[in-house]
C-alpha cells in the first residue's frame, strides 16, 4: 500500500510517496500554483499522481502554531483535507508538520545546495519529512 505525503503551502504543494512496503518516503515533485484560484489544477495533478503511484492514503501536513493552536494556514489545510477526501475517495490523515520546512532547509544546506536553489526543493523535502514521520510512527506505535 503506497501512501502520499503532501506539504500544502500558499504557492506550492510538495509531494512525496512511500515505497510499496510503506517503509520509506521519496520526493516526487513540487506542484506550483500561480494564484490561489489555481487550486483546481493542482488537485488534478495530485489526482494524476495518486493514480500513477496507486496511492491508498494521503498524509497531509498540518501546520499548527508552535503553541499548538490552529491558525489560518492550518484551517486551509483542513479545507484541503475535506476536498481531497471528497474528490479522491481516499482517507486523508493530518500530520503535525511543525518545523519540517526548517528541517528541510537545514538538510539542503548541509548537503551543499546553494541558498538560491533551495526553494526549488524545500517543499518536496518537507513532504518527505511529513510522510517519513508518519511512516516511522506507524511502524513504531509505542513511540508516539
Amino acid at each position: 500500500m503506497r501512501i502520499m505525503g503532501l506539504d500544502y503551502g500558499s504557492k506550492t504543494i510538495g509531494v512525496a510517496v512511500s515505497d510499496p512496503l510503506g517503509l520509506t518516503a521519496q520526493g516526487v515533485e513540487i506542484i506550483r500554483r500561480e494564484e490561489e484560484n489555481k487550486l483546481r489544477k493542482s488537485l488534478r495533478r495530485v489526482e494524476e499522481l495518486v493514480k500513477k503511484y496507486e496511492v491508498e492514503k494521503i498524509v497531509l501536513g498540518f501546520p499548527k502554531n508552535m503553541n499548538n493552536t490552529i491558525g489560518e494556514r492550518a484551517e486551509k489545510s483542513l479545507q484541503l483535507k475535506e476536498t481531497l477526501e471528497r474528490r479522491l475517495g481516499l482517507p486523508v490523515v493530518m500530520w503535525d508538520e511543525r518545523l519540517t520546512t526548517v528541517e528541510a532547509n537545514r538538510t539542503l544546506m548541509e548537503t551543499g545546495v546553494r541558498r538560491e536553489n533551495r526553494g526549488k526543493y524545500v517543499d518536496m523535502i518537507a513532504a518527505v519529512f511529513i510522510l517519513q514521520g508518519y511512516l516511522d510512527a506507524k511502524a513504531n506505535p509505542d513511540t508516539v
